[in-house]
């Protein structure tokens, strides 16, 4: 099976980072640092697709800085404590790699900002595939999930997307492909509820349970 994962709010702990990065981009631009639940609703989003959602309306050389603020303080936090992942995250991806399935990343990071993590974390060439939100189309548009399964041959049905937001189990949805949610990450379980996950877990390692008796969509 292909096991495709969103990255920040399900498998790193690095929600606190993005909310954090994103209201000191605020103040220095002058305004009002935004709430921790409107930042955290935006995780999962491509960024240029994120601030406009925070900041409807918002003109494109503004948006532009504050990009490039938020990219800065994020990766000044990161550097100075880098997100870890969560409990039993590496634990269970090394156990479906022991049973052969095939693992891939789905993610609103940028391209650089992925590979800097991988790299910064060892695990360069650790998924078999990845796509992000500035190489693609962002979440919850399929086309990134339609990319790597045409990327694996697999049929939809023979994948999962694994999240924390409604991007995901929306982005999921709409490639009709089954979906687990974690309940630990950016959007709380009562708004993933409503996608139909096979399972919401509140543990990483709940997944090795499932794969024992895989759900259709």
């Amino acid at each position: 099976m292909l096991y495709i994962f969103d990255w920040d709010g399900t498998l790193s702990d690095s929600t606190g980072t993005i909310v954090t990065a994103m209201q000191r981009a605020a103040e220095d631009l002058g305004w009002q640092r935004p709430e921790r639940d409107a930042v955290r609703n935006i995780i999962g989003l491509g960024l240029p697709e994120a601030l406009q959602v925070l900041y409807p309306g918002i003109e494109a050389p503004t948006a532009e800085r504050l990009r490039a603020l938020y990219s800065e303080h994020f990766l000044a936090i990161d550097q100075a404590e880098p997100a870890q992942f969560y409990p039993q995250v590496m634990e269970s991806l090394e156990s479906l790699r022991g049973d052969g399935h095939q693992l891939a990343v789905a993610t609103g990071k940028s391209r650089r900002g992925l590979d800097r993590v991988f790299q910064r974390l060892g695990l360069e060439g650790y998924f078999h595939a990845s796509r992000c939100a500035d190489e693609t189309a962002s979440k919850p548009d399929p086309r990134m999930l339609h990319e790597l399964l045409e990327h694996f041959s697999v049929p939809a049905n023979q994948a999962v997307m694994v999240g924390d937001t409604e991007y995901d189990m929306e982005m999921a949805r709409r490639a009709n492909m089954p979906r687990i949610a974690v309940s630990y990450g950016a959007h709380e379980a009562v708004r993933l509820h409503p996608y139909e996950p096979a399972l919401c877990m509140d543990c990483f390692s709940e997944i090795l349970q499932w794969q024992l008796t895989p759900q259709s969509v």
